[in-house]
């Protein structure tokens, strides 16, 4: 082995320092330290690290020449969504949710810290206000990770093992839960039933929902809007059908859309998730996202949820109330492998975020947002729509993603991306290989981020890349 060189940033890393750690425990060498791995399982390649750098200007610029490799939404124009969303943080998310009260109280036991019980307290009350639901846990990893534990949940609630889950769905989202359902053909797994949508209209395919519908079907999953950005008209009728079955209807919703639109709890949802990203999060790559789950306040559902849950009660002292985690034991934190799922704590600090956010916004300002966000989406696919060999699929009743066809343009989505790129736009999300029977289609994401100005530069860049 080679002689060591001490790295300016990497602790306990001299020689000096590693002869007196070997001594501490009794061994000679690195190699008698490690004798028990077998010699094939070594590297052979060496060290292929590059020299630590001294000055720590010049690292400051090493770093931000990798960043700038990066293309990045401040300094493009973008329309993607599809999971991840662009939308406005109010700067007073980043101020409270950076305070050392929040950073620092990540977690401690199930009676401490009670002002970071009373914030997650108050984000389940403002969640479940918006959702019309009264128990709502703590935020799980993203959206896919709340299907799957909803899909398990009600799983346990019938004691059946087959779901219906839509094919309108984000696959990254589908492939979460497809984990979360398990190991196909293994003793605790869900079978897992397509459900077709209509390629005519975005909507849930009823004749196929009809056909699949027994009392072995543990739940359905549909999401509104779906993965094409359309509201799904038929919620009300599907969710009768599954309840005819003695199934659970969950459906996910964008908490944005809760403003203009009723809450899947109006027509009979039993269990609604969704992303809490939305709700004063940035965009983030690799992170930044969080999923919520929520259902009526009824023991059966209470007794299912595998996140935390938050609540209030009354002291010893007169008048006084205090926030408190509940059904603490079902928990993975409470009982580790026998709790009802595996739950973490890395988006709990975006859970303050969302509070901030639902606090400043109120139901005016939901409903502003929403309506906000709609108009902007109509109004640019009715441009685009106007775009020679251009036209936008599922043209009603979409909230802020649509799906638009460049099929007629004899281009594909990728050649169309590459010329708005180039004008510094981030096109829409390339659906061709995830939806092939919508041909060369794009999903389009437009909020209330967006001005007229941007609009109008994503018109006259359509125009021209679609040219050939």
């Amino acid at each position: 082995m080679t002689p060591l060189t001490p790295h300016p940033y990497m602790g306990n890393s001299t020689e000096a320092i590693h002869e007196r750690m070997l001594a501490a425990v009794g061994a000679s060498s690195i190699e008698e330290l490690f004798e028990q791995i077998p010699a094939e399982h070594y590297g052979t390649q060496g060290e292929t690290l590059p020299d630590g750098i001294l000055s720590e200007a010049t690292l400051e610029l090493h770093v931000d020449g990798i960043l700038r490799a990066n293309k990045n939404t401040r300094d493009n124009l973008s329309f993607l969504g599809a999971g991840s969303w662009q939308h406005h943080v109010p700067a007073v998310c980043d101020e409270i949710a950076g305070r050392s009260e929040f950073l620092t109280s990540v977690w401690g036991t199930p009676s401490s810290d009670h002002g970071r019980n009373q914030a997650w307290f108050e984000f389940s009350s403002q969640l479940g206000e918006l959702l019309d639901l009264e128990f709502v846990g703590l935020p799980v990893y993203s959206w896919g990770s709340a299907g799957g534990n909803a899909l398990r949940m009600a799983a346990r609630l019938t004691g059946r093992n087959r779901v219906i889950v839509t094919k309108a769905i984000d696959p990254e989202r589908r492939a979460v839960i497809e984990s979360y359902c398990g190991t196909q053909g293994s003793s605790r797994a869900l079978e897992i039933i397509d459900l077709d949508y209509d390629a005519e209209t975005g909507h849930t395919d009823l004749d196929q929902l009809a056909a699949q519908l027994d009392d072995t079907i543990a739940a359905v999953y549909i999401d509104t809007p779906n993965h094409l950005g359309v509201f799904e008209a038929q919620a009300a009728e599907i969710t009768a059908r599954a309840h005819a079955v003695g199934a659970e209807m969950i459906v996910g919703t964008d908490p944005l859309s809760l403003g203009i639109v009723a809450s899947p709890a109006s027509y009979g949802a039993d269990i609604v998730i969704g992303s809490t990203q939305p709700l004063g999060v940035p965009l983030n790559a690799g992170g930044g996202v969080g999923g919520f789950i929520a259902t009526r306040d009824e023991e059966r559902y209470a007794r299912e949820f595998p996140t935390l849950q938050v609540s209030i009660t009354e002291t010893l002292v007169p008048g006084e109330r205090a926030f408190g985690l509940t059904l603490f034991g079902q928990s993975s934190y409470g009982a580790r492998e026998e709790g009802n799922d595996w739950t973490g704590n890395s988006v709990y600090l975006w859970a303050i975020r969302n509070t901030v956010y639902m606090a400043l916004m109120g139901p005016a300002g939901f409903t502003e947002v929403g309506s906000t966000i709609i108009s902007n989406a109509h109004e640019t696919a009715k441009r685009i729509s106007g775009i020679d060999g251009v036209t936008v699929r599922f043209d009603s009743g979409f909230f802020k993603e649509f799906v638009v066809d460049f099929t007629g343009t004899g281009l594909t989505v990728a050649d169309i991306n590459e010329k708005l790129l180039a004008e510094g736009i981030f096109g829409g999300k390339d659906l061709s290989g995830d939806f092939p029977e919508l041909g060369q289609s794009a999903l389009y994401c437009v909020t209330e981020v967006h001005t007229e100005d941007d609009i109008e530069r994503l018109i006259s860049s359509l125009g021209k890349a679609v040219t050939r």
